[in-house]
């Protein structure tokens, strides 16, 4: 894997923060409507189809940025294996030890 500047970093570009914001405020938009906020007694709906047009231009956006290009890969991590016990293990260990002693005797 080529070292790149930005390796271990999960920032992303401002490319992609701008197609992400524009989803955001859509959404925003079209969920503030929909729940009735502002006076009215239901949703209104001018400013949630409002918001989904918002939301359908970011994706736009997110399309033609190619967002997805902006994942950086980290490194593999090398994690040592660590030991782990099940908490009926040590009931089963001493089960198996009174056996034992059972089958000397």
């Amino acid at each position: 894997m080529a070292e790149t500047a930005h390796q271990g970093s999960h920032g992303g570009s401002a490319k992609s923060w701008l197609a992400v914001s524009v989803i955001l405020i859509g959404f925003t938009v079209g969920g503030v409507a929909l729940t009735g906020l502002g006076g009215n007694s239901g949703p209104n709906w001018l400013f949630v189809w409002v918001g989904v047009g918002i939301c359908g231009v970011g994706g736009l956006l997110a399309l033609i940025f190619d967002i997805f290009s902006d994942v950086i890969v980290d490194a593999p991590r090398a994690l040592a294996a660590q030991e782990h016990h099940s908490p009926h293990e040590a009931r089963l260990e001493q089960a198996e030890h009174e056996r034992k002693a059972l089958e000397a005797n």
